[in-house]
């Protein structure tokens, strides 16, 4: 059985649940991506800021 033979044999209900789990799929992708490319410049920024906090003190 391909998968368009077992589309077109599911329920309304049964696509809207797949259709809606795709969706989320891809909006977690979406966001992991964007959240992995900023947590090193945020974890950077948090660094310099201690830094510039620790040397600030002693001037």
């Amino acid at each position: 059985m391909s998968l368009i033979e077992r589309w077109d044999a599911m329920s309304d209900e049964t696509k809207t649940i797949v259709k809606k789990f795709g969706a989320f799929s891809l909006l977690l992708f979406a966001a992991l991506s964007v959240l992995r490319a900023l947590v090193p410049l945020a974890i950077i920024a948090a660094g310099g800021y201690w830094a510039y906090k620790e040397l600030a003190k002693r001037t």
